[in-house]
């Protein structure tokens, strides 16, 4: 996933060879200058010491994409989404969503759908743990249809209702 630290990992390293950036962003970086080859080999390596890697493959830079999108759109939107999450990935990444849907089943294993509701078990587990708001208040915020709905889904996933997990959460805090 990309952050700003990566971001400005990815522009250092750049600069270090004396390129001049105009956008670092997933799968795409623009400068100036033309890169060489020779460039290209210790941009890899630098990116290797910090963990991180460039990708050319553009199919795998389309996952990342999606799943920083699936993030973006489940972790850090305060407000309800008012379209289906099929039309807000293809408005984001302005691509058919088939296209998008085939392509990441084809290489993670899983379709789109159901990394959503994985990503989206996390983030419940992850405002549980907070405990600042009301099992309502997560299935508002992460749009279910009602708490009942969020429940029966995060049971299937982790095979205990969310109230038996923060149960377990208080516990793991006493102890």
């Amino acid at each position: 996933m990309v952050s700003i630290s990566c971001k400005m990992v990815v522009k250092m390293e750049l600069e270090k060879l004396g390129l001049h950036c105009t956008l670092v962003e997933l799968g795409q970086v623009e400068t100036l200058e033309n890169i060489s080859a020779d460039q290209i080999k210790k941009i890899k390596s630098g990116l290797s010491k910090s963990g991180l890697e460039l990708m050319d493959n553009k199919k795998n830079i389309l996952i990342e994409r999606i799943k920083n999108t699936i993030v973006e759109m489940v972790h850090y939107s305060d407000c309800q989404i008012k379209t289906n999450f099929s039309a807000y990935l293809s408005s984001k990444l302005n691509l058919d969503y088939t296209y998008l849907s085939n392509t990441f089943s084809a290489i993670e294993g899983i379709t789109i759908e159901h990394f959503i509701i994985l990503y989206k078990i996390k983030r419940i587990k992850e405002l549980i743990e907070y405990n600042e708001l009301s099992l309502t208040e997560i299935s508002w915020k992460l749009n279910y249809s009602s708490v009942g709905h969020l429940s029966a889904q995060f049971k299937k996933v982790t095979g205990v209702t969310p109230s038996y997990f923060k149960h377990l959460e208080c516990k793991l805090r006493v102890a």
